[in-house]
């Protein structure tokens, strides 16, 4: 979702200690339920049927935390709004909640577009999803193929799969929609691509470093961090729609601490941080067996 205020041998990458948290973060994860408040379950189920009469509207979806389960009591309310043809920002203004409306496109290729509303002092942000464009990406990705594109709010990019993981992670609230799979295709698929693309932001990370300049190295690195966390998640046939929390969830969470104690010299961070993500060289797909 977008954020309101704004993207089998794969287990010879992980260091056993962090295998260990990561094994108990996915057990924790997966047990979770997707219980609602009972005190504003009327509201939701309210507000998606005003939302399901907006012209073009052939579907309407819970997502994000209150649909997996993992909300506080602060957290938004994120619907996905999906649409055939197009969807006119004037059918959303003309429900009377305040806030601030996008057009399609507005947000990005996949992220689209959508709207940051206050309904009854409640936070609800509305995702639009093209219905004839999360078809044929749900359709690459039972096959293994997808994009790795650039969007505002994702450092290592967004994989075009994250459509097909909406819907299988999601509550369809009004219309119909499939529950995909994680396919093996894709499970074979995914990881390498991420890890050959965190391999090439190290390497850039180690280029940047030798000339003094931390901001790019630092990019660089955060990016390698980011791409290997999705990597790893692929390969164990979840979904990751975006990259909160992924570092944690991929058992890579030393990572951040050697940035932090390796804050002022760019050349110390790429060196620890090769060390813990224990990645391919850049162009060499063979997976490199961790010390």
């Amino acid at each position: 979702m977008f954020a309101r205020g704004s993207l089998g041998c794969q287990a010879l990458f992980f260091h056993s200690s962090d295998f260990v948290a990561y094994s108990h973060l996915r057990n924790d994860r997966n047990s979770a339920g997707a219980a609602q408040p009972p005190g504003k379950t009327g509201v939701m189920r309210s507000i998606a049927d005003r939302l399901a009469q907006v012209p073009g509207v052939v579907a309407v979806t819970l997502g994000g935390s209150r649909a997996s389960g993992t909300a506080t009591d602060d957290s938004d309310w994120d619907f996905g709004l999906y649409y055939r043809g197009t969807i006119d920002p004037a059918g959303i203004r003309a429900l009377g909640w305040p806030g601030r409306v996008f057009a399609p496109g507005d947000w990005g290729r996949i992220v689209d577009g959508g709207a940051w509303l206050t309904i009854d002092g409640i936070k609800v942000d509305l995702i639009y999803r093209d219905i004839d464009v999360v078809t044929h990406w749900v359709a690459e990705a039972e096959d293994g193929r997808f994009e790795i594109q650039r969007e505002v709010g994702y450092v290592a990019g967004i994989a075009t799969y994250i459509l097909a993981g909406e819907l299988a992670l999601g509550e369809v609230l009004s219309g119909a929609l499939p529950r995909p799979a994680f396919s093996e295709a894709l499970r074979s698929s995914a990881p390498p691509r991420w890890f050959q693309l965190a391999a090439g932001a190290l390497h850039h990370a180690e280029v940047h470093a030798r000339r003094g300049d931390s901001i790019a190295a630092f990019a660089n690195l955060g990016q390698a961090v980011l791409a290997t966390a999705q990597g790893r998640i692929a390969s164990t046939g979840e979904w990751a729609l975006n990259e909160k929390r992924i570092i944690d969830r991929a058992g890579l969470a030393s990572t951040a601490a050697a940035l932090q104690i390796h804050r002022d010299s760019p050349e110390a961070a790429t060196l620890a941080i090769g060390q813990l993500l224990a990645l391919p060289r850049w162009g060499d797909r063979r997976p490199r067996v961790a010390d």
